[in-house]
């Protein structure tokens, strides 16, 4: 399926490899000018951000990474698949390519892994793009994703059954996917061993403060500070079920100052729904003065 002519349509871009503790961490990296690191979620993969990667690598060098267990990336059945190790092999992947002054820009569990970097590295951020997600403690969870956390069943219903991302590509949009577009999100996780990191990402939600990942998640959330002041653009798709408008006004907690711009008639795969509004907007953000800042600011902040 991933080697189908149809996704390399949708899709023309070449992934390239990095090796991490033997693994193929596997990476799109197109374009010239000033980078933007693009962090997707769970349970999708590059294919998601496909529309703004020929959009804007016309004018920025623009990197989008499959976490290692999703797209194109090797799934090991041996992994820690934890929010911090995804963190780290982000870090590994922007220390290779030496990335300097990036818009970052955030999605689902991209969010928690693209803020737990810009943590480490905040003197590499000049810009936040951030979309449904989060990076921060929040109460309560949705009853169907609960479900999939229940042991053994959850595991069942996801690995063997795939019903979590059969039921993505028919509960994130507002609008119906088409077949094609439906089949690309599904081509990476075709077997139980490919949906490992599917049910990882499920398990690894740190809903209390005895779950594993609780610690890292803490960590970027005291640290939400050091943002409060960059060029922050929200894009906000108001019709997900999941990341609902309360985690947009937790989002505005930390960085006030942010433009929002509400998608009214877009679901948690905004892009699907919104793919002209969301270029138009971002390629305003990126090349207008109000999107930059000089990383002095931010070292002058730490110190």
């Amino acid at each position: 399926m991933l080697n189908s002519d149809e996704i390399r349509k949708m899709l023309p871009f070449e992934h390239r490899t990095l090796r991490i503790s033997d693994h193929d961490y596997r990476y799109i990296d197109c374009g010239r000018g000033d980078p933007i690191l693009m962090v997707h979620g769970n349970p999708s993969w590059s294919f998601m951000f496909r529309n703004l990667i020929a959009g804007l690598s016309s004018t920025n060098r623009v990197i989008v990474p499959d976490h290692m267990g999703c797209g194109l990336s090797d799934k090991p059945q041996n992994y820690e698949y934890r929010l911090e190790t995804h963190i780290d092999n982000l870090e590994e992947l922007i220390l290779h390519l030496r990335l300097e002054s990036m818009t970052l820009l955030v999605h689902d569990w991209g969010g928690a892994i693209g803020m737990g970097l810009a943590a480490r590295y905040p003197e590499k951020i000049s810009r936040l793009i951030v979309c449904n997600s989060a990076a921060f403690r929040m109460s309560g969870i949705p009853f169907r994703i609960s479900l999939c956390r229940i042991p053994w069943l959850g595991e069942v219903m996801i690995r063997d059954w795939n019903l979590f991302c059969k039921a993505a590509v028919h509960m994130t949009t507002v609008k119906k996917l088409p077949q094609n577009v439906k089949n690309a999100y599904l081509a990476p996780y075709d077997s139980r061993e490919n949906r490992i990191a599917i049910y990882s990402f499920v398990k690894d939600i740190p809903t209390f403060c005895t779950s594993p990942s609780f610690p890292t998640l803490n960590s970027i959330e005291n640290n939400m500070w050091m943002f409060r002041e960059i060029p922050t653009l929200i894009l906000w798709g108001m019709k997900d079920w999941c990341f609902t408008p309360r985690f947009l006004k937790r989002w505005l907690h930390f960085i006030p100052n942010a433009k929002v711009v509400p998608l009214e008639n877009a679901g948690h795969w905004l892009f699907e729904d919104a793919p002209d509004e969301i270029f138009s907007n971002i390629d305003e953000f990126i090349h207008s003065d109000s999107g930059r800042i000089k990383t002095e600011i931010i070292t002058r902040m730490l110190n």
